[in-house]
């Protein structure tokens, strides 16, 4: 065979080769923004960059795919909404409280769910591949939460955190494994 032909084919491989290898970055991108929606954003910022926040999103997947995550049945949704129904009828008397019960609440409907609740960052991180939209909120939330302790909140914010807190805890009770995409078609109720 001709050197010069073989020179094309070589050069024709490689260059299939790394037109594969950028179809599959473009397609894993694109499949991480719509599982993690506004999430991919923060992450990719927070982590330095694309590559690296999108492996720290699939590490995220990885975790998760572990646990064991489940539904809550209806008696459980039940109880926890009648507890819910208790914590935002006290935030007209003690918001502060409210918000330290809501933030408490949260926690023992992740937990039930089989979420771990150790570390806020890594709660968040784990909850963030099954409740991306709402991620944020629990985020902000739970900021509130700790300025609380501090005596630096408002009763706006207050006010703010629980409807934060709310916006995830409603997807933590909603039944099946699809809330998030649930809340994305529906943006009213992320307002709530």
């Amino acid at each position: 065979m001709d050197t010069n032909l073989l020179i094309a084919i070589a050069v024709l491989v490689v260059l299939v080769v790394i037109a594969a290898w950028l179809f599959e970055r473009r397609q894993r991108t694109d499949r991480l923004k719509r599982q993690f929606g506004p999430e991919y954003e923060r992450t990719v910022r927070t982590a330095g960059g694309t590559a690296r926040g999108e492996t720290a999103l699939e590490a995220r997947q990885r975790r998760v795919a572990q646990l064991d995550i489940r539904p809550l049945d209806p008696e459980e949704r039940g109880r926890f909404s009648e507890r819910w129904r208790a914590v935002q009828a006290r935030f007209v008397d003690d918001p502060g409280g409210a918000v330290g019960d809501a933030d408490a609440l949260v926690g023992e409907a992740m937990q039930a769910r089989g979420y771990p609740v150790g570390d806020f960052e890594q709660r968040a991180a784990d909850v963030s591949v099954d409740h991306p939209v709402v991620v944020d909120h629990y985020r902000r939330a739970h900021e509130v939460a700790l300025r609380l302790r501090d005596g630096r909140v408002t009763t706006e914010d207050l006010r703010r955190a629980m409807v934060d807190y709310r916006a995830l805890f409603d997807d933590l009770l909603m039944p099946g494994e699809a809330p998030a995409q649930e809340t994305a078609m529906n943006p009213a109720r992320e307002a709530r």
